[in-house]
């Protein structure tokens, strides 16, 4: 048997940024609309700095409006909510990002809950699930998002496909249960503490691995033939590269998996470069939406 095709993540998301940057351009030209994405990060967690930077780097490079507020990381709670109360009142603020991790004094939840549903860009407001999983029109997640248009782009319809998503986060393993659904998969989440899991992953068509394990998934796991995507971004010690080095690596096994699997994304450079992409996405769509405008189809 051949080797899995690789998913290049990368050449996806640059398709979909330049429809976004298209539709950008049109909002311009026909309704005098620029979509504004606000980002939030508090503290200097090294991995969001960079995250937000290349966030507003790609933001500026579709044609919006991009705008990183920076709070100290010890801003109090309070301080945060007033700011994003704020930020729901202002009509050229389109999306609001408050980056996660949040220092430990600022509860999360109360956070996500504060931010205007149809503001919300990452797709976690509580309504926001409501509507997902009750097949309405809402802002989806950016992560899961990207898996399934990955998966449709690559495989087509996936009406009756067997689908398994290794992790139950409410970012990640949740709604992409949720979306594989409204696509008429047959859906079964699993996690750490299921039963015989390498059998139940060997059962499925479709492996969305996000567990936060490193390299977790071998590949006598997967059913010859199966679409993995792996959703995992780990950092692990690669002694062969030099004294003190890491390497990223996902939650599958790339190397045993590829020699089974009909179709792979890689790590780096699989689903990670569809987060961002979804992101602007998910503003420009908002920004239609708060001005009574169809969105369009990205």
């Amino acid at each position: 048997m051949s080797e899995a095709e690789i998913i290049d993540g990368k050449a996806f998301a640059k398709r979909l940024r330049d429809r976004v940057t298209v539709a950008v351009a049109t909002l311009k030209a026909d309704h005098n609309l620029v979509p504004g994405l606000t980002v939030v990060l508090v503290g200097e967690d090294a991995a969001s700095q960079v995250y937000v930077r290349n966030k507003g780097k790609q933001t500026q490079e579709t044609g919006m409006i991009s705008d990183t507020i920076r709070l100290d990381a010890a801003t109090p709670e309070q301080e945060l909510l007033d700011l994003i109360e704020k930020l729901n009142g202002d009509d050229a603020v389109h999306g609001i990002l408050v980056q996660l991790p949040l220092p430990d004094q600022i509860d999360e939840a109360k956070v996500i809950a504060a931010i205007n549903p149809d503001k919300d860009v990452d797709g976690f407001h509580v309504v926001n699930v409501g509507r997902l999983w009750t097949g309405a029109t809402a802002p989806v997640p950016c992560t899961p998002y990207g898996c399934l248009q990955m998966l449709k782009e690559t495989l087509g319809d996936l009406t009756g496909k067997r689908a398994l998503v290794l992790g139950r986060s409410n970012i990640v393993g949740k709604p992409m249960a949720a979306l594989l659904l409204n696509e008429h998969c047959t859906v079964t989440i699993a996690h750490s503490r299921t039963v015989d899991l390498p059998e139940r992953c060997r059962e499925a068509d479709i492996l969305i691995a996000a567990v936060g394990r490193p390299e977790m998934v071998k590949g006598d796991w997967i059913k010859p033939g199966a679409t993995v995507i792996d959703v995992g971004i780990n950092r692990i010690e690669a002694p062969e590269k030099g004294e003190g080095t890491t390497r990223l690596v996902g939650d599958v096994d790339f190397e045993s998996a590829k020699k089974v699997a009909g179709h792979i994304t890689p790590v780096p450079g699989g689903v990670g470069p569809m987060t961002i992409a979804n992101l602007l996405r998910n503003a420009v769509i908002a920004a239609c939406r708060q001005n009574g405008l169809d969105a369009p189809d990205l």
